[in-house]
């Protein structure tokens, strides 16, 4: 998995960015088991073998629409790992392992998932959106489409505009405290949002 991910799109560029986030991903994961969240004992590999798989380049059949700023929806990005994982492994891991882990990316997209993995995972993914990472990433996004600091701003301002946040806080979690933590790390980006703004603002005058 970690040749794989150190490819990390379909122009065969190297660098360590899917393996990091993969690493990020996983740590939060364990975070959130050091929790408490789960009263079950966890399947640990199978849930480390997902937040890798969940790194896995998404195919992207067309340009996503601006608004997006480069986000695939949840259900898709966990159909899409599941089946690249079963692809890129099928001769280098235990079967019963890489069952157990499609199982829980295909339930991660549930509203109310059975697993209480998917669930974890899920939070930690939805997580990923908010706060300064989560503009980092946008930027990364629309940088691969041709956009810049202009199109980051005037994303943030219509997500505010349009009550985006609320409604990812309210539906995005399984757990009150991750939600929590999505609600302080919100608060970095809107600061940081502001200041790009006031910036570019200045740019204009």
């Amino acid at each position: 998995m970690q040749q794989v991910l150190h490819v990390v799109d379909d122009h065969e560029v190297h660098g360590p960015r899917l393996i990091d986030d993969a690493q990020r991903l996983w740590s939060r994961v364990h975070k959130f088991i050091e929790m408490g969240l789960v009263a079950v004992e966890p399947d640990m590999e199978a849930l480390e073998l997902a937040c890798h798989a969940l790194q896995l380049p998404m195919r992207q059949a067309k340009m996503l629409a601006p608004g997006r700023l480069g986000r695939t929806n949840l259900r898709e990005r966990a159909e899409q790992s599941a089946e690249l994982l079963l692809s890129a492994l099928v001769d280098a891991a235990e079967e019963t392992l890489l069952d157990r882990t499609a199982r829980l990316l295909h339930e991660m997209p549930h509203r109310s998932p059975v697993l209480e993995e998917a669930k974890l995972v899920a939070d930690a993914v939805n997580l990923e959106d908010f706060g300064i990472i989560g503009l980092a990433n946008q930027m990364i996004q629309l940088a691969r489409q041709g956009g810049g600091v202009v199109q980051l701003a005037e994303g943030a301002d219509k997500r505010e505009q349009y009550g985006y946040w609320d409604a990812r806080l309210k539906d995005g979690f399984h757990f009150h405290p991750v939600r929590q933590m999505a609600k302080r790390r919100l608060e970095h980006a809107q600061q940081l949002a502001k200041l790009l703004a006031q910036e570019l603002q200045e740019d204009r005058q």
